[in-house]
Parts: structure tokens; C-alpha cells; sequence
């Protein structure tokens, strides 16, 4: 069990303006969409890396890369083969081991 626990002061200000980092051209299978994003991971080099629920698959967004992601694991259907996963839910990065984990159905 992975818990994070945030500490936010009760006086911290937000922009008003936010910036899409990822997506933001519609649900879609392309490297630039998302179809059902549904968790997300950020490591220590600012790199995002998304779990794309309905496309399964998991995609990355490096830092300063705002047009495409890379998909690193699944994206090739639904399905228990070494190349696909059906439905992930969750991902994280354990530096210890240099591993991507995946929660998947």
C-alpha cells in the first residue's frame, strides 16, 4: 500500500491560469489523446505518466513535451498478452527498482 500525504499550508495561493500539459484534443487513441485518463504519476524529473483506461494503455509526457506522449506499456487492445493490458487503473514508479508498476483488471 502506497500512501502520500501532502502538506499544504492553509494559505497557499493557486494560478488562475492554468496550462494542458497532456490531451486536451479529445477523447481519442492518438499519441496526443486520452480516452478516460484516469490516474496519473509524477516523478522526480517532472515526466507525467498517465493511465489511459479505455485505450489501455500507459502513456508518458516528458517534461516540455506538451504535443505527444509515448505510449510505454499496452495499447494494443484489451487483453492479458505481454504487449496489452485490459483496463489499468493505477500506475506508479518504484525508483528503488527502476520498475513501473500497474494496477490492471
Amino acid at each position: 500500500m502506497f500512501s502520500l500525504l501532502v502538506n499544504i499550508p492553509a494559505n497557499a495561493k493557486w494560478s488562475q491560469n492554468g496550462v494542458t500539459i497532456a490531451g486536451g484534443n479529445g477523447a481519442g487513441g492518438a499519441t496526443n489523446q486520452f480516452n478516460l485518463p484516469y490516474r496519473l504519476f509524477v516523478d522526480d524529473d517532472q515526466t507525467l505518466v498517465i493511465v489511459d483506461h479505455i485505450n489501455h494503455r500507459i502513456m508518458q509526457w516528458k517534461n516540455g513535451n506538451t504535443t505527444n506522449g509515448q505510449v510505454v506499456a499496452g495499447g494494443n487492445g484489451a487483453g492479458n498478452g505481454l504487449n496489452q493490458l485490459n483496463y489499468p487503473i493505477d500506475v506508479l514508479i518504484d525508483k528503488e527498482t527502476d520498475s513501473l508498476i500497474i494496477c490492471n483488471w
